[in-house]
């Protein structure tokens, strides 16, 4: 078995390794690809990868490539997890909403939208190269805004599904709670990618006891903390929102707190300084501490999972991924991107039947996905109108003048992405 990495010089990368390591059983990989265009930080991830997969006895080989052509060859899949613009973009995404009294986030409000704006093309560029050189891969998207991206690959024919860490952390955080193992807990997840909510928590499987009013009874404080949301809040609706619905939930509360620190790319950009050093040092062979304050918990597990259930009959067979609604969701079209439980296997994801849901979650999905088919439209076809439209139908904006202002911005910092700016 074959998997290149898109984005393999991230420094997320070893937490993967260390997956494939682990979890080899699970996903037998024979040669493991890292593609990515800095030369530089790809021979710094791959020492310590090949290092991570000697130490732990894993027989795979690693190689590295900047050509997207010679590494998509041949294989069964590809994980893309790119970063269009790097750490800088990110910060511009973050900071220039703020300054009209809006979120600046990565994935959701206008910074989002830029965000979007500059990777979509860039996704279907080496999607379609996939395509080229071996149309039979399966694309494992986990670039965000994921969602959007994964919409992006679907509407253009690829075979693709969508992957979060959200859900699996979730589960992680649940089955510590419950003292049980992972695999025993099963969520009623709900939504669109970074737009979710855990609507049930069963134990055993799909039809299993709900135990989630028995966590919320007690284990609210502690849920509450990690969502930095009142306790009252995951009470009175019940359910158990997922981080980034405090950007809609508090929003003023959130902008005046982003406005008195450094950005979250800043942070970021620091711990890659300081993450890349570490790599360089041969005697490192196992993923460092610092990378657990990077992000992507679990992203691992996740990705192994996801892969062994297309490639074959390794992974569970039930999983949270982003793919077509498929009147899952009656409220919305057939080919609006969801993030639900789904069977996975060889011919893909097939969403669970999903209980009718309170218009409290219904109505901000489908207003949401609103502006997830603008921001597509947008993305494929340029345009300031299409910028403007989809940022003055995000529920994070939604007001004519910020939504002026805020086109203005995202094309004078995104400028040098965008090709019909």
């Amino acid at each position: 078995m074959k998997l290149a990495v898109v984005g393999g010089g991230s420094t997320y990368t070893p937490e993967l390794i260390d997956g494939f390591a682990r979890l080899r059983d699970t996903l037998p990989i024979e040669e493991l690809v890292l593609v990515d265009p800095a030369a530089d930080r790809l021979e710094l991830v791959s020492g310590l990868a090949r290092r991570i997969f000697a130490k732990q006895d894993h027989a795979g080989k690693i190689t590295t490539t900047t050509d997207i052509d010679a590494g998509v060859a041949d294989a069964d899949a590809v994980l893309l997890q790119l970063r269009v613009g790097g750490q800088a973009a990110r910060n511009q995404d973050e900071t220039w909403p703020l300054e009209c009294g809006c979120v600046g986030q990565e994935t959701t409000g206008a910074g989002g939208l830029a965000k979007a704006l500059r990777t979509v093309p860039v996704v279907l560029d080496i999607a379609e190269r996939v395509r080229r050189t071996n149309p039979d891969a399966w694309i494992i998207d986990f670039t965000n805004p994921v969602g959007i991206v994964t919409r992006a690959l679907l509407q253009a024919g690829h075979k693709a599904v969508g992957l979060c860490n959200v859900a699996i952390g979730f589960q992680r955080k649940f089955a510590r709670l419950l003292e049980v193992e992972p695999g025993q807990v099963h969520l009623d997840h709900v939504g669109l990618n970074h737009l979710s909510w855990e609507l049930g928590v069963r134990l055993g499987g799909p039809d299993g006891e709900n135990v989630l009013p028995k966590l919320l009874a007690e284990h609210g404080d502690t849920i509450a903390d990690d969502l930095h949301m009142p306790r009252q809040i995951i009470d009175r609706l019940g359910v158990v929102p997922s981080y980034y619905l405090r950007y809609f939930y508090a929003h003023d509360e959130v902008v005046k707190e982003l406005g008195t620190k450094p950005s979250r790319a800043a942070e970021v950009a620091a711990m890659e300084k300081e993450l890349l050093a570490m790599y360089g040092d041969p005697a490192l062979d196992e993923k460092p501490e610092l990378l657990a304050k990077r992000g992507g918990a679990f992203y691992s597990e996740a990705a192994v999972d996801l892969a062994a259930s297309l490639l074959g009959d390794g992974g569970s067979p039930v999983q949270v991924v982003n793919t077509y609604n498929n009147g899952t969701l009656p409220f919305l079209p057939d080919d609006a991107v969801i993030e639900v439980q789904a069977r996975v296997g060889r011919d893909g994801a097939t969403p669970l039947a999903v209980p009718a849901l309170d218009p409290l979650y219904a109505g901000l999905i489908a207003n949401v996905t609103a502006y997830e088919d603008l921001a597509l439209e947008a993305a494929l076809r340029g345009g300031r109108d299409r910028v403007f439209k989809a940022l003055l139908a995000h529920p994070l904006i939604g007001q004519y003048a910020y939504a002026e202002v805020l086109t203005d911005r995202l094309i004078a910092h995104n400028r040098e992405h965008l090709s019909w700016a």
